[in-house]
């Protein structure tokens, strides 16, 4: 633009000689203001324009990009200033355009300056053209071709359509890699996320090349090099080919993977302020072992967790390997700066439009004028995650201006919808059709309090549950549930008998937590139960009514403990959950229940997780020796969550007359689980596949006889099989293929299962 300005100023300014400027017109603008061209004449009326001024003004007149055309003339003292305005983009269209959202485009071209109301510059088209390609180019579509037209319109205007032949994805066909002699190809191609075209792909699109996966691809293969101890390995750039057709494309990664290292002197170095003992306890990697890069950033990270802990929020920690070729021995140093110890001067919280500040503050950790704690801090981020009341929560610490021993908190929170009004229609093995309606709401008013209305029906059982629940009752974490429910229980499908029980009740429950991780439960419900019999009903059912009536009143207490470390309520890969459970009837119900639960969860390499899980039940009665344990209190076992592979609730006690599954009063079950990725999802937590492995019995009253009272696990039950996991909209899936091992006389085995709100 310079250069045909400066060609161009000796014709657009014609020479002449100085003089005083009688009057001053601009011609040819339409949209622009006369003021914005005046701004640049660098005379005024009355004063002297020179042929220099004429030359610099048409110069900065181009500058601006509004013109086309700048020319400048005088005429009997009058300085004449004629121009071209450049067309202003009056519309932006796509014509086959079917990727992309036109907004999503037009957006992306207002970041490159290019858009309606802007003004038209064939540069910009050029960059918005190459832009929009670029776009096609990370959804794997090379053959993409683009042809941007412009249409004139009135007032000096245009219209620009982009004309868009999408064509087909292109395919990763083969990725080779080159170089490899300690690891088999197939061993490093499992740590890429990109793929060639499998049978899932078409979901999880890892065949689809992009640049900035390939790159971490290369990465991943270079930390697990780094994690076996080849400190020398390297990767050349990787070499990409696409087809003529622009439909295939080939990858080429070239390695050299050098020798293995093992660890020699691991040293501590720098400031350590007495705390040698300490921190040298940090430390992963150990001298004689093979060298581990991960090993060295998990030292790293937890030496400057621990001093975070200790209020030095700067603290800097630099692992400095010395390696030795000859004896393939490298010596390690951590060089430790805690920098200095610092204050938290205040803690700011953003984002909460709806939520209360109390309810976010509650859950927070660090304590405002206090040392700054890291610790304190991770564990307020996770509390505030784990509410389910905001979509993403972001902390982060900066230096207080003109301080060096203080920093502000700032926790941005982004609220997410946590009211729902639910209407479903599901399907269940054992429960047949299920229709669902339901009103809840999370965080009423922004209190940090839940509230739920729901109502379950299926062709075994009816459901109407209220329940409001306080986490913070008290302000030491105390939460109190207040809940009333009524619901009606049927036979089920394959379960012969007819009878209904009904229930209706209402219970206060706290829940008073003793640890960031351990909490009490107690609590009391009233419940009034009635049973309705018919001729061809269970004796078991018969018999209850003869020992309790037709219709009880019992006031139930429970007291509990649990404690869950578990990483994830949904997906666990880490940590453990037990539970402890006592619940005593009284009044018309005198029994008592004594149930365990205990869930440990244990990664084994970054995609795969051994779970185990184990049920304990343990259930009499009181009183009169004579009472049997009241049978609508039973527990069951079979199916997804105790013994798959036999039909649900099956396992255990039959009644006599009608062979009704009756469950029993006694229960213990074991599962072993093993996740491991879905072919094709790579590390997609929420849709896994698990072999199996279940044990279990339920013991009790058939009605005739206090059948197997106590504990025989001679009688349990024995099944293996495999299984589909998925986080679904729904809920927690479960599709599994289950073998029954052990199947006796009257066992209802059932290959084929799947339940939708089952964890485990």
């Amino acid at each position: 633009m310079l250069a045909a300005t400066l060609l161009a100023v000796p014709m657009l300014a014609s020479a002449f000689s100085p003089f005083v400027v009688r009057d001053i017109r601009v011609e040819g603008i339409q949209r622009t203001e006369p003021g914005v061209v005046f701004a640049y004449i660098p005379v005024k009326v009355g004063e002297r324009f020179t042929e220099e001024m004429a030359t610099d003004t048409i110069r900065q007149l181009y500058s601006t990009g509004f013109f086309e055309d700048v020319r400048i003339s005088t005429d009997n003292n009058v300085v004449v200033v004629r121009v071209q305005e450049r067309p202003v983009i009056a519309s932006v269209s796509f014509t086959g355009m079917r990727e992309f959202e036109s907004s999503q485009i037009v957006k992306t071209f207002q970041e490159v300056g290019f858009g309606e109301g802007r003004i038209f510059d064939q540069s910009m088209l050029d960059q918005a053209q190459f832009e929009l390609k670029q776009q096609y180019l990370t959804k794997g579509k090379y053959g993409v071709e683009i042809t941007a037209t412009t249409t004139p319109l009135p007032r000096n205007r245009v219209g620009v359509n982009f004309d868009v032949f999408e064509g087909d994805i292109a395919k990763i066909r083969e990725i080779r890699i080159i170089g490899n002699n300690a690891f088999s190809e197939s061993t490093l191609l499992d740590q890429m996320q990109l793929t060639t075209p499998g049978y899932l792909t078409w979901y999880t699109q890892t065949d689809r090349y992009s640049r900035e996966k390939l790159q971490a691809d290369v990465e991943a293969i270079q930390s697990f090099y780094l994690d076996r101890g080849y400190l020398e390995f390297r990767a050349e750039t990787p070499q990409v080919t696409i087809s003529p057709d622009r439909e295939s494309i080939y990858i080429t990664i070239t390695i050299f993977e050098g020798e293995q290292y093992k660890v020699g002197k691991v040293d501590l170095a720098g400031t350590l302020m007495g705390l040698n003992e300490e921190i040298e306890s940090l430390i992963k990697i150990k001298s004689g072992e093979t060298f581990s890069g991960a090993k060295v950033n998990e030292t790293s990270q937890a030496i400057r967790d621990y001093l975070g802990g200790l209020g030095y929020a700067f603290a800097n920690v630099n692992p400095s390997p010395v390696p030795n070729r000859e004896t393939r021995v490298v010596d390690m140093t951590f060089y430790v700066d805690p920098s200095r110890r610092v204050y938290v001067r205040g803690i700011k919280i953003t984002g909460n439009e709806r939520t209360r500040d109390s309810v976010a503050r509650r859950e927070v950790r660090q304590m405002e004028a206090a040392w700054y704690d890291g610790e304190a801090l991770k564990l307020s981020k996770e509390r505030l995650d784990r509410l389910g009341y905001f979509q993403q929560v972001d902390l982060t610490t900066e230096p207080v201006p003109g301080s060096v021993d203080q920093v502000d908190v700032n926790i941005a929170l982004q609220e997410r919808q946590t009211g729902a009004i639910n209407l479903g229609v599901g399907y269940g093995q054992a429960d047949g059709v299920i229709l669902s309606a339901g009103l809840s709401e999370d965080n009423v008013f922004g209190s940090g309090t839940s509230l739920t209305f729901a109502v379950n029906t299926s062709q075994n059982s009816r459901a109407f549950v209220v329940t409001h629940t306080d986490p913070y009752w008290t302000l030491d974490g105390v939460s109190r549930s207040i809940s009333g429910y009524y619901r009606t229980i049927t036979p089920t499908l394959n379960n012969p008998g007819n009878y209904e029980v009904t229930s209706a009740g209402g219970g206060l429950n706290f829940g008073v937590p003793i640890t960031e991780f351990d909490r009490i439960f107690l609590g009391a419900n009233f419940e009034h139960n009635s049973l309705s019999l018919y001729d061809d009903s269970p004796l078991a059912y018969e018999q209850f009514v003869q020992s309790y009536g037709e219709s009880t009143n019992s006031v139930i207490f429970n007291l509990g403990w649990s404690t869950d470390t578990r990483d994830s309520v949904t997906t666990p890969n880490k940590g453990a959950y037990t539970m402890l459970n006592a619940t005593v009837g009284t009044m018309d119900l005198k029994y008592y229940m004594l149930s365990a639960q205990q869930q440990y969860y244990m990664p084994i390499g970054r995609d795969y997780t051994l779970a185990f899980n184990a049920l304990f039940d343990y259930g009499n009665s009181y009183g009169d020796g004579d009472t049997p344990y009241p049978v609508i209190k039973n527990v069951y076992a079979g199916g997804i969550g105790t013994v798959r592979g036999f039909v649900g609730n099956s396992v255990g006690p039959r009644d006599v007359r009608t062979g009704t599954f009756l469950g029993g009063s006694k229960r213990v079950v074991g599962n072993v689980q093993f996740y491991f990725p879905f072919p094709g999802t790579q590390r997609d937590r929420s849709l896994r596949m698990f072999v199996f492995a279940d044990a279990g019995q339920v013991f009790g009253y058939n009605g005739a006889g206090n059948i197997n009272p106590g504990f025989d696990f001679s009688d349990l039950r024995y099944s293996t099989g495999i299984g589909l996991a998925w986080l679904s909209p729904m809920g927690p899936l479960q599709l599994v293929y289950a073998k029954a091992l052990n199947t006796k006389p009257g066992d209802n085995a059932q290959v084929f299962q799947f339940q939708v709100g089952t964890g485990f």
